[in-house]
């Protein structure tokens, strides 16, 4: 019976650290996301940098691995 109870414990132990574990985890993926979003618009603050300073549309393609289409519209709309 020992065993049992033991084994009880633990499953209920392990089960209480989940809902810490998963807030832990939404908190990690909400930075991450954040780190993306500000990443993103420095690239595109980059990439229009580079247009005004007269870099060929197929070097900034081929540096971001971007579309012909996707820089145009960066550097027409000002998007991030």
């Amino acid at each position: 019976m020992a065993n049992l109870d033991s084994a009880v414990r633990k499953l209920r132990a392990a089960q209480a650290g989940v809902p810490r574990a998963e807030e832990r985890a939404a908190k990690l993926i909400a930075e991450a996301r954040a780190q993306v979003k500000a990443a993103r618009a420095e690239l595109a603050e980059a990439i229009r940098a580079a247009d005004r300073d007269g870099a060929r549309q197929v070097d900034i393609v081929a540096a971001t691995g971007y579309s012909r289409e996707r820089i145009r519209q960066i550097i027409r709309n000002g998007e991030d």
